[in-house]
């Protein structure tokens, strides 16, 4: 029996993951991230750095992107509750310009993969979150740029019912839209 569950999103390379958890009085167990099985599923991934934030309700982070080194992203959130979101900038798929997001949470678990040439930003919908992200490509501050977060031609639908107030840093206030960025990998 494999340790994991992928399930494919309308984007080709961007999937869930959903681990097999093993509950019992003491807690829980499970395995997050396994070489072989990944492989043996078709997702052949090198994985370079891990990241960790923690966040308060309203954050929202995003939409980030790295323009010469694109990472790949393995996230998870391991406390809390957050609005995961990928947006597919690879300038020859279909799905140029189209996005999947995802509840993620310490509840259910789930993990969701955002490939390289995506952009990727997430909301905090619980009062803290926690969130975990294995990267295929080390971080390179030089290189970040992002696609505003509200962008009206990409029309992410983010959850903001019960967010009495969004909190961006400055960088991300500053992105530009989608058409006038031009990115396209």
């Amino acid at each position: 029996m494999g340790k994991f569950k992928f399930i494919e999103t309308e984007i080709e390379g961007m999937f869930v993951v959903e681990p097999t958890v093993f509950e019992d009085n003491r807690g829980y167990f499970m395995e997050t991230y396994q070489e072989n099985e990944f492989k043996e599923a078709g997702h052949d991934l090198t994985f370079v750095q891990d990241n960790q934030s923690k966040s308060t309700k309203g954050v929202l982070r995003g939409l980030h992107l790295q323009l010469k080194y694109p990472q790949g992203k393995l996230v998870r959130v391991i406390k809390g509750k957050v609005f995961d979101v990928g947006v597919d900038l690879r300038g020859d798929s279909p799905t140029y310009g189209k996005w999947h997001g995802e509840i993620l949470s310490e509840e259910n678990k789930k993990q969701m993969y955002i490939p390289p040439k995506f952009a990727h930003g997430f909301l905090v919908l619980s009062d803290e979150a926690e969130f975990l992200y294995k990267c295929t490509e080390f971080y390179h501050g030089e290189d970040e740029s992002g696609i505003k977060w509200d962008d009206e031609d990409i029309g992410i639908d983010w959850p903001l019912d019960g967010i009495d107030e969004l909190i961006l840093s400055e960088k991300d206030k500053e992105f530009k839209c989608f058409k006038e960025s031009q990115i396209k990998y």
